[in-house]
């Protein structure tokens, strides 16, 4: 796990935090909502990860002396920073399950602490979750397109800097089954993969000693690029040859891996070789520029590959890049809390909140969460948060709630969950999302709504801002 400390923040959550301080506001309590308000990719859901990771760091996050003598030089109080020497995350934070499918508008998950504790913890945060959400919900797209053929994450060496150690871990959440990047394998506990590289083949003189030389060295894992040169006229031949000595010893060649080119042409030429040769049991990998775009393409071209070496397009995100996830005050000094805004859609929503996800009587989703005032009790009706001629009557229609409490006075309500229990989690919950969410091009609209009660609350909220400016 990588160490974060305090400063690991912006510095406008300090400056707000020594304001909060000297006024004595420090230890009233706050309610921050952490939400997001666009799906990535043009996509019907969004994967929620990384929220164990923002455990793992909040169990001990702090200011160092290193941090104290930093913040020294930058105009902050002695009284605060002997504040910040003591200063430890001892809220609670309440949260959707990690790997659930989440939609624009709900709260995934909300904060409750003191206003300086929930405010110097905002930017770690969105941070971690931002990233792994995009990563993963990207992944879990590349999966539903591979329609069960293997994935495995290449991306460490194009990704931004060490944002490739927790895309890695986001793309086995989302559906990949392994990853080249061997320090996330050792610390998330997931398989790590990776043969050889076309300089390993050049630094021979013959491309025939290359691939003879990485069997006998790993007959349990032999996978030969076979694109260095020529791939059906060199590399095949040459991977075909070696697979019927390596039979001759008692193993078998595990695959052949394919990083350029027409893929869908060569991985059906190299099937027919290897299978003309008896090697029907190799498995073809493809590689270079992949994403979930090329992969169906691919797949519809009924191209014959068994793997997917997924890089660049997986940990940048791409072409999104970023996850708009915010980080919004819903409640302060016991009273509801409201941002208002000329764009109504960022107008946000007041109280401490609760997520319900509608079921059907098999406990599928019905498309539709609604968010309620916390302690709400079966609310019959869901709003459309903007619009009031949109509305549904839920009272007979069964519930979940979505959001429980995951960490109190810097300790876990729950054991650590492993990288694998997420990921079948995450994938039993999109078997619950109908298919029509799932579509590749113009998924179907998932419906969040409001109860009537925070509707209320909202709308008098919004009256009481309006006459104070009048």
């Amino acid at each position: 796990m990588i160490d974060i400390s305090g400063t690991y923040t912006d510095q406008y959550q300090l400056t707000m935090g020594q304001v909060y301080f000297s006024k004595g506001e420090a230890e009233k309590t706050a309610v921050f909502d952490y939400f997001f308000r666009k799906l990535p990719f043009n996509g019907g859901f969004a994967v929620f990860a990384g929220l164990e990771t923002l455990l793992d760091l909040l169990e001990n996050f702090k200011f160092s002396d290193k941090d104290l003598e930093y913040l020294n030089t930058q105009d902050f109080s002695k009284d605060y920073l002997n504040y910040l020497k003591d200063f430890r995350f001892r809220g609670k934070i309440y949260s959707m399950r990690e790997g659930d499918v989440v939609f624009p508008g709900a709260p995934v998950l909300k904060v409750e602490a003191n206003i300086i504790e929930a405010q110097i913890i905002e930017t770690l945060l969105l941070n971690i979750l931002n990233f792994q959400t995009l990563i993963a919900t990207k992944a879990s797209r590349m999966a539903i397109q591979a329609k069960g053929r293997t994935l495995i994450d290449f991306g460490l060496r194009r990704a931004q800097g060490f944002g490739g150690y927790h895309a890695s871990r986001a793309a086995v959440i989302g559906g990949f089954e392994a990853t080249s990047n061997t320090r996330a394998g050792r610390d998330f506990n997931f398989p790590v993969s990776g043969t050889m590289a076309h300089s390993f083949i050049q630094s021979y003189e013959h491309e025939l000693d290359a691939f003879r030389d990485f069997a006998e060295t790993h007959p349990k894992n032999t996978i030969l690029l076979v694109d260095t040169y020529d791939t059906l006229k060199s590399g095949l031949p040459n991977a075909i040859q070696v697979g019927k000595e390596m039979e001759s010893q008692g193993h078998k060649l595990k695959g052949i891996r394919l990083d350029s080119g027409d893929l869908a042409y060569l991985a059906r030429k190299s099937r027919e070789m290897l299978d003309k040769a008896g090697l029907d049991y190799v498995k073809i990998s493809a590689s270079n520029q992949l994403d979930e775009h090329v992969i169906k393409s691919l797949l519809d071209q009924e191209a014959p590959i068994d793997i997917f070496g997924v890089g660049t397009s997986l940990v940048t995100g791409k072409p999104d890049a970023a996850l708009d996830g915010v980080y919004k005050l819903s409640f302060f000094k016991d009273k509801p809390r409201i941002k208002l805004s000329e764009t109504i859609s960022k107008v946000t929503l007041p109280h401490r909140k609760q997520v319900l996800r509608l079921l059907d009587d098999s406990g599928n989703f019905l498309g539709g969460d609604v968010v309620c005032i916390a302690g709400e009790k079966n609310p019959e009706m869901m709003y459309h948060p903007f619009d009031p001629l949109k509305f549904r009557f839920i009272g007979d229609v069964e519930k979940e709630e979505l959001l429980s409490l995951v960490m109190e006075d810097q300790k876990r309500s729950n054991k650590h969950i492993s990288i694998k229990e997420i990921k079948d989690f995450s994938k039993e919950r999109l078997a619950k999302l109908p298919p029509e969410y799932h579509r590749f091009n113009n998924p179907h609209i998932y419906k969040v709504g409001i109860s009537e009660k925070l509707r209320d609350e909202r709308n008098d909220l919004i009256e009481e801002h309006k006459n104070k400016r009048s």
